[in-house]
């Protein structure tokens, strides 16, 4: 019953615009295992400080052979989430897809903005679906994201991509990648480290641009899958209206078995939803040294100022020594210019 609702608190949200900063760098290179030598500043858009030594010098003394420390690069793994902690998240890139879809659905059949649940998107009806309940946000979800083929779902989120602008800044969504982010993603790969996106969003949606998006090849992307049904007849693989696993909170360790196998070395979420949290604790469980990493969205002026309502991701970090971003102090540019 709770996995048919996991796409509700992305998709609530849907009907208000909210705003946001922007950023952009092509990471086109491969996700590669291979120890590459780095030169001068790996981590050139982070401020010299305590946190950027501690990530350098955990890199170093983990990849060093010989080292008491030193982790073989097979089990040298890398889980990052994505909202919110390689892309900004006010909105969710996932609402925008649904509400891209719904009006394509309607161009394609106008009959039905006259229908709900695509009225209430078209006219930014929020009561609708609060009143409606889980009701009417799965039908939402049903009937945007199922449906259709593997490869006709694809080629919607690519279309979805090649236009997409997010709201406030009017920038293309590829502009709200954290810079940041990216040179950390490139400094693991350089150093043996395999990288994974586990992400609570729709594992089609971010395999589509992973690649493209942070170097990430769409086999090492874990998140919220729908069920899948083989069609004989098409010879293809079809989406069905039911979430087969939700890849949030505690199921990302459950994601991550399946997906990868072992616990990741090194894990980062952020702090805002509380949903890295159990990823976070599963990854500081490895028999091998292991790093934490939460972004703590506290720079109002260049990203956004908000944190949970009872801190608890904050509170956990602290009680088992994680390593906390500091917006505001740890990056001299959120996002690239």
């Amino acid at each position: 019953m709770h996995k048919k609702i996991v796409l509700i608190p992305m998709l609530l949200v849907l009907f208000i615009s909210c705003k946001k900063s922007e950023e952009n760098t092509d990471v086109k290179s491969k996700d590669s295992t291979a120890t590459t030598a780095t030169s001068g500043d790996p981590l050139p858009s982070w401020n010299d400080g305590a946190l950027k030594s501690d990530i350098i010098a955990y890199v170093e003394k983990v990849t060093k052979e010989g080292s008491p420390d030193f982790i073989p690069e097979e089990y040298r793994i890398a889980t990052f989430d994505n909202d919110g902690t390689l892309w900004a998240e006010k909105p969710y890139v996932q609402e925008l897809f649904a509400f891209y879809r719904v009006q394509k659905m309607i161009e394609a059949k106008p009959e039905l903005a006259q229908k709900q649940p695509f009225k209430a998107v078209i006219e930014k009806d929020k009561t609708f679906f609060e009143k409606g309940g889980d009701k009417a946000l799965i039908e939402l979800v049903a009937a945007t994201h199922t449906g259709m083929s593997e490869d006709e779902f694809e080629a919607s989120v690519n279309d979805f991509f090649k236009g997409a602008k997010y709201p406030g800044k009017n920038v293309p969504v590829k502009q709200i990648r954290y810079q940041p982010q990216l040179e950390l993603l490139n400094y693991l790969r350089a150093n043996g480290f395999k990288t994974y996106i586990v992400t609570g969003g729709t594992i089609e949606v971010v395999r589509a641009i992973s690649q493209d998006f942070y170097g990430i090849p769409k086999d090492q992307v874990v998140g919220t899958s729908f069920k899948y049904k083989y069609d004989a007849a098409k010879n293809a693989v079809q989406r069905e209206a039911a979430l087969d696993h939700f890849n949030d909170k505690e199921g990302k360790p459950v994601g991550i078995q399946l997906h990868i196998g072992q616990r990741p070395v090194f894990a980062c979420g952020n702090e805002g939803g509380a949903g890295d949290i159990a990823m976070l604790t599963y990854s500081q469980g490895n028999k091998y040294p292991s790093f934490q990493l939460l972004v703590n969205h506290n720079d109002s002026i260049r990203e956004y100022k908000y944190q949970e309502k009872d801190n608890a991701s904050l509170n956990i970090a602290a009680k088992n020594k994680w390593h906390v971003i500091d917006m505001q102090k740890d990056w001299k540019k959120v996002f690239a210019e």
